[in-house]
């Protein structure tokens, strides 16, 4: 091996003018390989943009006219006209809304630039300081939408002149209570029209709620127009709405598996879009018990799945501000008295006795209907005060005090009987109801809730469903539709939720976790029948239909509230969430919302796919409805 010096001094023996010629063919071989790697970028760049535009549709090579109230895509060498597919869509015959609106609606065919900086908001009237800061708020949240809309990249700028100035103008003219309430009136009025060179947006409502859902309105009759770089709105619209259902939910469950508070409030957002009104938190089962009570702290110490799996009083509170900024109320059950695990252990270390039992027995088949098993003990009075402190507190984190949700479903027999062999299980689960209703009146300061919901189960059904006070009590229905229980809860005039498993179960059709099978639920449920799903049209039906399901024709009318898309966690985790629940969640919101006797015909595709769109554009990563060339030319694909 060479010394140090040995090879300085070999290179200092090179000739200079060979060092020159490596030098300079060292600069030129560099020069030719940053002018190789610029080309490749260049190339590379020019073939993503040839990419996007050729899937996204919004270069300037293709335009959109609108022809027999159908756009239809034209090279731009054939028509004069230069439009975006988002104009064409906006301006054509659609209105584009989502839910479509109940009453009468009519809509300019011409268009304004806007920013969301010339959006100006005079509130002229409202019942309290509550409802004016709340639409303040919400406002500057319509605001935010459009700027994240107004930011999108990929546009061909074209001179539309000054942008014009908005000035939404609100009058709310009733309830003082901005709060989401079952006797909550939602309806809305919002006129847009010229007036000079500004725009106006009157806005009546008669509760908050109702000028928020206005306020969504009129932010989908504003669009994002990539050819012309800008934000357009209708120049002229006149919109009279309100729900058809007064109940409209959407149901996730975050005990089977965890969701952080950022998966949670952008399911919110995606609620609000589409009018939704009921965040139904299934927050604990017998998996793990995450939402962390000041009250009664050892239920998520021993039922968390641990430290980074829980649910704090400030993240609760923050999730409730969330929602009712966005006109949306949050339902947070605590499943009991089955649904129930290691979260109730702690009591005989405690020196209360046991709390529940048959947590985590084996073989867990033969107790429940998936592990771990568990339930409550309902002869443990202890179980009782702890329950009314569990409610109190829900009840003060939430705000909600005239809903409520005491779970109720799926209870062990077996279990009861094991513990209990001198009772009929369903007695004790009728007493245990009692109890928990007791105990819920005591938490909301001696006051029953108007509506106290339990799961449809064994104990709605005769002879037990005689035997419940249903001045009170209503029942969400999640069995079939078909179900002559199911049937038998209506005829028999209770207020219900429909939370049908053959409609509207988002869980169903991916198999089951347990076995090789389908799954307890069978196969999955398209957005179409989702979207035509109308049971209550069945209150008068045929003898034959009565005959059919065995039951006799209803002694009362339906009184259904409305419904809830459900969503239970066991094969899903925040990162298959957005694309399992949307757009399908959306289509049972308009069915609650407008329920339109028609299907899903050519212009629900339309709207849906736009509202899908809008979906994405605010953040959710909602699954498509088809392939984007049908969204291109959806008359070609319907």
């Amino acid at each position: 091996m060479k010394s140090w010096g040995e090879a300085m001094s070999r290179s200092a023996s090179v000739p200079f003018s060979r060092v020159g010629r490596m030098r300079r063919a060292l600069v030129l071989l560099a020069a030719a390989a940053c002018s190789a790697a610029a080309l490749l970028y260049w190339r590379q760049q020019t073939d993503d943009a040839a990419r996007h535009t050729m899937y996204s549709g919004i270069g300037p090579q293709l335009s959109w006219i609108c022809r027999d109230q159908r756009c239809e895509r034209l090279p731009a060498s054939e028509t004069s006209v230069l439009q975006s597919l988002q104009t064409c869509n906006m301006l054509c015959s659609s209105t584009q809304l989502w839910p479509q609106p109940t009453g009468p609606v009519s809509f300019a065919t011409t268009a304004a630039p806007v920013k969301a900086s010339s959006f100006k908001l005079q509130i002229l009237a409202t019942p309290s300081s509550d409802v004016t800061e709340h639409l303040s708020e919400a406002f500057a949240l319509m605001l935010e939408e459009l700027r994240v809309l107004e930011s999108s990249s990929a546009s061909w700028h074209t001179n539309l002149g000054a942008p014009r100035v908005v000035t939404v103008r609100v009058i709310v003219n009733g309830s003082g209570d901005p709060r989401m309430r079952l006797d909550t009136d939602e309806s809305y009025k919002l006129q847009l029209k010229p007036e000079g060179s500004e725009l106006v947006a009157d806005i009546s409502a008669y509760s908050f709620c109702g000028a928020r859902h206005a306020f969504e309105t009129l932010s989908q009759i504003v669009w994002f127009d990539p050819y012309a770089g800008s934000l357009l709105i209708l120049e002229a619209a006149k919109v009279t709405d309100a729900p058809t259902f007064p109940f409209r939910g959407l149901l996730l469950d975050t005990s089977r598996n965890f969701y952080s508070v950022g998966d949670i409030t952008r399911t919110i957002d995606a609620m609000a879009s589409c009018k939704l009104n009921t965040f139904h938190w299934h927050v604990s089962d017998s998996q793990s018990f995450p939402l962390q009570l000041e009250s009664v702290p050892q239920l998520a110490q021993y039922g968390a799945y641990g430290p980074g799996a829980v649910y704090t009083t400030d993240d609760i509170r923050a999730i409730v501000k969330h929602a009712k900024l966005r006109g949306i109320r949050v339902l947070l059950e605590v499943d009991a008295p089955a649904h129930v695990g290691r979260a109730w252990s702690w009591g005989p270390a405690a020196g209360l006795g046991d709390l529940a039992y048959c947590v985590e027995v084996e073989p867990w088949n033969a107790w429940c209907g998936e592990p771990p098993c568990g339930q409550l003990n309902p002869r443990n009075k202890h179980v009782y005060s702890l329950l009314e402190k569990v409610y109190a507190e829900i009840i003060q984190l939430t705000g909600v005090d005239d809903l409520f949700h005491l779970g109720g479903d799926e209870v062990s027999e077996r279990c009861w009987l094991h513990h209990f062999n001198d009772s009929n299980p369903m007695d004790l689960w009728l007493d245990f109801t009692q109890n928990a209703l007791r105990a819920l009146v005591r938490a909301n300061r001696g006051k029953a809730p108007e509506l106290t919901l339990l799961w449809s189960s064994g104990l709605t059904r005769t002879p037990y469903l005689e035997k419940l006070d249903y001045r009170r009590l209503g029942v969400q229905l999640w069995g079939s539709s078909r179900w002559p229980e199911s049937r038998a809860v209506l005829d028999h005039g209770i207020r219900a939720v429909l939370s049908h498993v053959d409609a509207w179960y988002l869980d169903c059709g991916f198999g089951s976790w347990r076995d090789s099978s389908d799954g307890h639920c069978g196969p999955y449920r398209s957005w179409q029948q989702m979207y035509e799903h109308r049971p209550w049209t069945e209150e008068n039906s045929s003898s034959d239909v009565d005959s059919e399901l065995n039951v006799a024709p209803p002694s009362w009318p339906w009184r259904i509230e409305g419904g809830a898309a459900c969503q239970w966690s066991e094969q899903l985790d925040p990162g298959g969430l957005d694309a399992r629940v949307w757009p399908r969640s959306a289509a049972v919101a308009e069915r609650l919302w407008s329920d339109r006797a028609e299907g899903a015909e050519p212009d629900v595709y339309l709207r849906l796919d736009t509202h899908r769109a809008r979906l994405v554009a605010r953040g959710v990563k909602a699954a498509p409805l088809w392939p984007q060339w049908c969204s291109h030319n959806p008359h070609a694909c319907l």
